[in-house]
Formats: structure tokens, C-alpha cells, sequence
């Protein structure tokens, strides 16, 4: 018996029976031989945390654009809290842990650069529209391994297409994942938000402080307990927690994620990914090579859509510069 065979049978042993355990995976789309140490799920979490894309995490933004600071959160420290928080939720539960961390790692790898401002301005601009879950999968299925994407099993891919849109996850460990990244967001948020000035403890409405807590730490230890002592058959909260949760969130909204000091330098960086897009799909031929074949195949809109989403914040101001701002005369 291979280590990755007594692997899957003490899956069956150990986990809950509301867990995916891997010897019922739907499987890959293309069929691949066995790893002898690692179940297909740590294999897909491994492949996640190898690929380029999830390295450009690093400099692609949260929520504060281009930060003079070093403790600010980028979209890798998001990730890497994400998935710490929902391995935390699916150890307590018995789900499948690896799993979940791969759904994680794999959450965010089709965000744009300058956060939410470049996903909105492709959605504006793109004619088959842009959702980064959805890119996040395609970036998986289709761009990765010079285009012939991870192969990972559905289960992981239907884990990251559902973890922020209205889709519902087939896995308990998928709907883990996307509890997991509200409760990692606003609670780094907050955090971030108080060090920019923007936002004081004392903003926080004082039930929500009573019900979750005061600091980032009682917070996250709220939501978490009350998702392992609520869940079982499906992942809910206990009716006040959920309360305050949907309240923080609406609060976080408001407060922050729409607040002009927060968010003054967005309207720039909309323009910044819709003029490279515009640019692009004028002059397709300007792609690189790796993107002629999604040109030949899906058209201009979708390999500049492609293109532009994989660049970090400081590419797309590279990029820009090179192309629309004048170059000083040399002699």
C-alpha cells in the first residue's frame, strides 16, 4: 500500500460523513496516473501554490492602492489568511482540510490588479463582462502551465467559482472557503483601515463591538466557533453571530470599501486597466505570444481581458507608462 493509498483510507476513517473525501472525487478532466505520497487534493493545492500566478498575488492590491507601508495587506496575505481561517474551520468540523486549503489558495489567482477598481473597469469594458471567481477558474482550467491549465479536480475548481458569487458550493469544505474569505476580509480590513486613519474602533457600531468583539482576534474567534458549533449537514452561524456578521459587512461598505479617503485614487486606476484593455484590443498584435492562440480562438476582448487581469498593480503602471506617457529625449 502507497503512502497516498493509506492517505485516503484514513480519510475514510477520520473525516465526517458530510466530507469530500478524495477517493469520491468527480476527478480531473484529463486523466493523470496517481502521485504515490500525495492524495489528488494535496496534489492540487501544491500545483496552486507552485503556479506563477499565485506568486503575482503578491503585488496586486487589497484594498488600499500602492500603501506606503509594510503591514498593509496585499492579495497573497489575504489569500494566506483566508486559507489559515478556513483550515481552522474545517479541522474543527472533520472536513477534508486539503481540500479547503487548495479552494483558498486558488481563490483569488484571477483577480485584477488594483483590486476591485480593475474588476469593475474590465467588467465595464470587456463584452463578455468579468467576475474574478470566474477568472480565477479559467486561470486554472485554461491559462497556467503555458496554457494548458492545472488540471485540478472539480471539486477545487467548483470551490473557487462559488466562493464569492451566487453560486453555492457542492462541497461543505467550498462553503467553508467562502465564509472563510468575508471573515478574513473585513476583519483585515478594519485592521487596515484604523492604521490609514480611516476608520477608528470607535466607529464600529458599539452592539456589533458587544456581540463580536473589540479587536481583530475576538472577531474572527466569534464567527469561527459559532460556524463549528452551528454547522453539521451544511456551514451557517447561530442567528445573533450571522446578524452581527451581514451588519459588519453592510457596515464595512459604508465605512470603508465606498469611502472617498479610502478610495480617491480609484477612478485613476479604472482608467489605467481600461486604457490598456482599449490599447490591446486595438492592437492585438501587441499581446504577447503566449496570448495568440486565446486571440485566435476567443477573440481580441477575451485574450486582453486574459492579459491584463494576470498583471500586478505595478506591470499595469509599467505597462501604461510605456505606452501612453512621452519618454524623455536622449542624446
Amino acid at each position: 500500500m502507497t503512502i497516498r493509498e493509506k492517505s485516503e483510507r484514513e480519510e475514510r476513517e477520520r473525516l465526517s460523513p458530510y466530507a469530500k473525501c478524495c477517493l469520491d472525487s468527480a476527478g480531473r478532466q484529463r486523466p493523470e496516473e496517481p502521485c504515490p505520497m500525495r492524495t489528488d487534493f494535496q496534489r492540487d493545492r501544491d500545483r496552486i501554490l507552485h503556479c506563477k500566478s499565485f506568486r503575482r498575488l503578491m503585488h496586486k492590491t487589497q484594498v488600499f492602492l500602492s500603501p506606503e507601508g509594510d503591514h498593509y495587506r496585499t492579495r497573497l496575505t489575504h489569500t494566506l489568511e483566508v486559507s489559515q481561517i478556513a483550515r481552522t474551520i474545517a479541522r474543527s468540523l472533520r472536513l477534508n482540510e486539503d481540500l479547503t486549503e487548495a479552494m483558498a489558495l486558488g481563490h483569488d489567482l484571477g483577480h485584477t490588479p488594483f483590486g476591485h477598481a480593475g474588476e469593475y473597469a474590465l467588467r465595464e469594458v470587456c463584452e463578455h463582462g468579468f467576475v474574478h471567481a470566474q477568472q480565477s477558474v479559467r486561470v486554472l482550467e485554461r491559462l497556467e502551465n503555458d496554457g494548458r491549465g492545472l488540471n485540478l479536480c472539480a471539486e477545487v475548481l467548483d470551490g473557487v467559482r462559488c466562493h464569492s458569487s451566487g453560486q453555492r458550493a457542492q462541497t461543505l469544505e467550498g462553503r467553508v472557503v467562502r465564509y472563510a474569505d468575508k471573515i478574513a476580509y473585513m476583519n483585515h480590513d478594519i485592521d487596515d483601515a484604523i492604521r490609514a486613519g480611516v476608520l477608528g474602533i470607535s466607529d464600529i457600531p458599539w452592539d456589533l463591538q458587544y456581540i463580536l468583539g473589540r479587536t481583530k482576534s475576538q472577531r474572527i474567534t466569534a464567527m469561527v466557533v459559532s460556524l463549528v458549533e452551528n454547522s453539521s449537514d451544511d456551514i451557517r452561524m447561530s442567528e445573533d453571530i450571522q446578524g452581527a456578521f451581514d451588519k459588519l459587512h453592510k457596515f464595512m461598505f459604508e465605512a470603508v470599501y465606498t469611502n472617498p479617503a479610502a478610495k480617491g485614487e480609484e477612478g485613476k486606476a479604472k482608467e489605467v486597466v481600461k486604457s490598456l484593455f482599449s490599447y490591446f484590443v486595438t492592437h492585438p498584435d501587441k499581446l504577447p505570444g503566449e496570448y495568440h492562440g486565446i486571440l485566435e480562438e476567443e477573440g481580441a476582448h477575451r485574450a486582453a481581458s486574459d492579459y491584463i487581469s494576470g498583471m500586478s498593480d505595478r506591470y499595469a503602471v509599467s505597462t501604461f507608462q510605456s505606452l501612453f506617457i512621452p519618454k524623455s529625449w536622449s542624446l
